[in-house]
Parts: structure tokens; sequence; C-alpha cells
């Protein structure tokens, strides 16, 4: 499949099988984040793969927006381990998680696996559960498995702002 054609066609979906994810599905996922460009290559991502059913009913108690998925990845980076830029201090580790979610994203969607980026979660109820460490902070959780097949997009799916309103040239 085309990338376009891809991104176009990947949507968020928020109705699932309870068919449990492949391990080899899910390795070609990993995969897909684990060569994601980060800052300098200092690769500070953390990923807490949530399948089974002790995991996932402690992150039920975390997020109401789970859709009773069988399969969840938590996309984390690690504080000590970004990359800062020398002028203001700002650390590169929300846009690297960012960034690996969203190859894996778009890899589960062209595995087939239907998925959607969370960021309505509690963080302290998140980091509590799973005994998250204090240098590893939360991002994104992506709640993921086969699509149900009564499941479709959000009616904004296909809704865009025209690019003028989006896309500058050398000014704002």
């Amino acid at each position: 499949m085309n990338f376009l054609k891809l991104a176009a066609e990947r949507y968020s979906v928020r109705k699932f099988t309870d068919k449990p994810l492949e391990k080899d599905i899910i390795d070609k996922i990993l995969e897909a984040g684990h060569i994601a460009p980060t800052g300098c290559n200092y690769q500070p991502q953390r990923i807490l793969v949530i399948n089974n059913e002790e995991a996932l009913t402690k992150l039920r108690d975390c997020t109401r927006c789970h859709f009773d998925a069988p399969c969840a990845m938590l996309i984390c980076y690690n504080k000590d381990e970004c990359w800062t830029r020398p002028y203001d201090g700002n650390q590169s580790g929300i846009v690297d998680a960012s960034i690996v979610t969203t190859h894996m994203m778009l890899e589960a969607w062209e595995l087939g696996i239907g998925s959607t980026w969370v960021m309505h979660f509690n963080p302290f109820k998140i980091r509590e559960a799973f005994e998250i460490p204090e240098a590893i902070e939360p991002v994104a959780l992506l709640v993921m498995g086969y699509p149900a097949p009564d499941a479709v997009p959000n009616e904004r799916h296909t809704v865009y702002r025209p690019m003028e309103e989006t896309v500058f040239l050398n000014k704002f």
C-alpha cells in the first residue's frame, strides 16, 4: 500500500473483536517503533505491552478509553536519556515517543490491526498500577486489536481544514 493511501485509510478503531494479537503481529508493531527516528537517535522510548487479562483490568481502571481492546501499548520515554536542545533545555522525549507511536500505529494498520491513540488516561494511576519508575514518562496509550466487523471511522475522519489555514510559506 502506498503511504498516502495507508495514512488516509487508517482510522481510530474504537470497537474490537476479542481475538488476541499473535506474538508475530506484536513483534512487527514493536519493530516499527524500534526503528522510528528519535532525537540524535538516543532512543529514549520505553514501551509497555499490556496484553493479558490482569494487566488489561489494571488498564481499565486508568482510562475509560480502553474500548475493550485485547491489547494496548503504553509508549513512554526515559527523561534521563532524551536529547536536550541547548538553547532552552527543551527535551525531545514527548516528540520521540509520539514518532514511535505513529510508526507503530501505521504498521498496525498495515497488518490489519486497528488502534486508537489515547492520551486520556490518568498518569498517576497508570504509574502506580504498572509500577513505572519516576524517570519514565508515559505519553501515549495505543489500544489495539482486530477491528470489529461493525467498526467505523468517526464522522470527522475525512474532514480537513483547508491547507491554506495550516501551511505558511516563509512567515505567519
